[in-house]
């Protein structure tokens, strides 16, 4: 045995600041990326607000652009085709006069109350991917147990034996069961979340990267053993507790060091008192649907071409603070275009799977996960998830949020599925339709959606009309 040198060659993938910054940046509100891009404009010289004009390019007089390709180039760059003849986000009605809102997002005939934000927090956004996930519905009773137990940080601090006591009478479950089902909910956004202590939240945001990550396969190591000690012991310590060079450890450090000790807290409360800004515009053209992001979902910024002259001028020391901000300016504008690419790439995807949605309603909404989008466009689940939180999108049907495209689904007798948000509008109509003297019990509205090819039990009818805050049939009579 003696030491030597070899060199090899090969691919890997290093959390950069780049990627960490376009990451943080895809889950950002459209309100909360115009105050990041506005800060890195005050702080950064070499950023500067572009003028809208430089963003209309011309439009030939058939109503497609100069370059041959129109409003299909247009929808990749995230901007909008002007035609004479057609319907643009920025003109008048919906399709030509039909039902829907205007076009600008500072149209004043829009009704303020349909752009209000709803408030989000890391209940709501962990129930919501439970609900979509294909579990039991004995699984998802532990799940909603599991995600109420969470700390505001994202931690279960509680012992399984105390979520089991919880889910009593109704669900008998052993620490195993749950043990089964919190490893489920520990693959859902924000990733470490579930976690018991902090090295096992650490340990699940390493598993998520690829093998190939420089210093993965040591960070892990670090979390499940030394991790603790690593403050008192320094990285030297460290290294020769684990028998490893320097170098290497230093490096698994900063690797430990780039995740998040507390994702719960990634998800926070929207301010209600904020109005929603759309992040994407869709409607109908020639009976097919577009999409398209909103101006204010790609803020106009860019380098200052004079800043950028000044840095070849300067001299070598001179010149190396403006060399850095402008890495960090060019940083700044790849991140807001992968951005918009992945965004527009899910809503595309979106509007193919739901067109149904858009154009007959909630009854129409066919069942969906962020598994099929994942799968469909070649990204990760936990990057769907962070490309639609908070994220709103203004259609023919008002301003919704991109998760009221998803939904989990029943079987029907026809070998089919039909989703919850389907049948709950179903439910909704018939209590609708009902003589107001003798309402429909749960049991005959199951009943009727069992006459339609949905088999649904009672107490499922039960528990979608509740979830409407629709009263039971001896409380709707209505004499007279």
């Amino acid at each position: 045995m003696k030491a030597r040198l070899q060199t090899s060659l090969g691919q890997h993938l290093v959390m950069t600041p780049q990627l960490r910054q376009a990451i943080r940046l895809l889950q950002m509100s459209t309100l909360e990326l115009q105050a990041e891009v506005a800060e890195a404009i005050e702080t950064n010289p070499l950023l500067e607000w572009t003028e809208d004009a430089a963003y209309d390019a011309p439009a030939q007089a058939d109503g497609s652009s100069a370059d041959g390709q129109g409003e299909a180039d247009a929808g990749e760059r995230g901007e909008t085709a002007r035609d004479g003849d057609d319907w643009t986000p920025e003109d008048g009605p919906w399709d030509g006069g039909g039902s829907g809102g205007g076009g600008g997002a500072d149209d004043d005939r829009e009704d303020a109350a349909e752009r209000m934000a709803e408030p989000e927090n890391l209940v709501d956004h962990l129930l919501w991917q439970l609900h979509l996930s294909p579990l039991s519905e004995r699984d998802r009773r532990i799940g909603a147990a599991l995600i109420d137990a969470l700390d505001e940080d994202g931690y279960l601090r509680e012992p399984l034996s105390t979520i089991a006591e919880t889910l009593l009478p109704e669900v008998h479950a052993s620490e195993d069961e749950i043990l089964t089902v919190l490893h489920q909910l520990q693959r859902f956004d924000p990733v470490g979340i579930g976690a018991r202590g902090l090295g096992e939240c650490l340990r699940l945001q390493l598993e998520v990267l690829p093998e190939c990550t420089p210093g993965r396969a040591l960070a892990l190591r670090i979390v499940d053993g030394p991790l603790e000690r690593l403050p008192r012991s320094g990285i030297a310590g460290i290294a020769q507790e684990l028998r490893s060079p320097v170098d290497e450890v230093e490096q698994a450090v900063q690797l430990v060091r780039s995740l998040d000790p507390r994702p719960g807290k990634q998800v926070g409360e929207v301010d209600p008192d904020n109005y929603v800004i759309p992040d994407c515009v869709v409607w109908r053209q020639r009976g097919v649907w577009k999409v398209a992001l909103s101006q204010q979902a790609m803020p106009r910024v860019s380098i200052h071409r004079g800043y950028e002259q000044m840095i070849r001028r300067c001299g070598e020391s001179d010149a190396g603070y403006l060399r850095t901000q402008l890495q960090e300016a060019r940083w700044l504008l790849k991140s807001l275009e992968a951005r918009g690419e992945t965004l527009l790439k899910v809503m595309r995807c979106l509007l193919r799977m739901q067109s149904g949605f858009l154009e007959f309603g909630e009854q129409a909404l066919r069942p969906l996960t962020l598994r099929e989008i994942a799968g469909e466009i070649g990204l990760h689940e936990s990057t769907v998830s962070r490309a639609i939180a908070r994220k709103f999108v203004r259609t023919p049907r008002g301003t919704l949020p991109l998760k009221a495209f998803f939904a989990s689904g029943i079987d029907t007798d026809g070998g089919g599925e039909a989703s919850s948000t389907a049948i709950q509008a179903m439910i909704r109509r018939l209590i609708d339709d009902e003589n107001p003297r003798k309402p429909l019990s749960d049991a005959k509205l199951a009943d009727l959606l069992k006459q339609a090819g949905i088999p649904v039990a009672r107490r499922t009818v039960a528990k979608y009309r509740e979830a409407m805050n629709i009263s039971a049939s001896h409380e709707r009579v209505r004499i007279g």
